[in-house]
C-alpha cells in the first residue's frame, strides 16, 4: 500500500471522527433548548457515515465518508412544567431528544476513534523515515 492511499484513509477517518465530535458536542450543548428559530424544541443530529473506495484500482480499499448529517427521528421529551414559558395548555414542555449520556459515549467513542486515527498516521511516519534511513 502506497503513502498516498494510507494518508487518504487516515484523513477521511480523522475528518469523521472529527464532525463526529462537533456533532455531540452541538447535541449536549443544546440538550435543554426549547425553543429554536425553526420553532419546537432542538431536534438531535446524527452523523451517517459510508464507506468510499479509495481508488477505482483497488474497490476493496475503503476510506469513510460522511455522508450526510440527519435530525435525529426519536420524540421530543415532554415534562409537565405549567411555569415555563413554552409550556403547551397542559402545562407540557417539549424538550430536545438528546440523551446527555448517548452523546457522553459517542464522544469518548469518536475520540478514541480519532487517537487510533492519529496513531496509524504516526505509525506510517515512523516506519516511512526508518525505510528511507535504510536505504541510505
Amino acid at each position: 500500500m502506497n503513502l498516498l492511499k494510507i494518508s487518504q484513509i487516515v484523513g477521511s477517518g480523522l475528518l469523521a471522527q472529527r464532525v463526529r465530535l462537533n456533532i455531540a458536542a452541538t447535541n449536549i450543548a443544546n440538550s435543554q433548548v426549547t425553543r429554536t428559530l425553526e420553532g419546537g424544541p432542538y431536534k438531535a443530529k446524527v452523523v451517517v457515515l459510508r464507506a468510499v473506495p479509495v481508488s477505482e484500482k483497488d474497490p476493496e480499499l475503503k476510506a469513510v465518508k460522511v455522508e450526510k448529517i440527519v435530525d435525529d427521528p426519536s420524540p421530543f421529551k415532554e415534562v409537565y412544567d405549567p411555569g415555563h414559558p413554552d409550556a403547551d395548555e397542559r402545562g407540557i414542555v417539549k424538550y430536545p431528544n438528546v440523551d446527555v449520556i448517548t452523546e457522553m459515549v459517542e464522544l469518548l467513542s469518536a475520540g478514541r476513534a480519532y487517537e487510533a486515527n492519529l496513531t496509524v498516521l504516526s505509525t506510517t511516519k515512523s516506519m516511512t523515515l526508518r525505510t528511507l534511513d535504510l536505504l541510505k
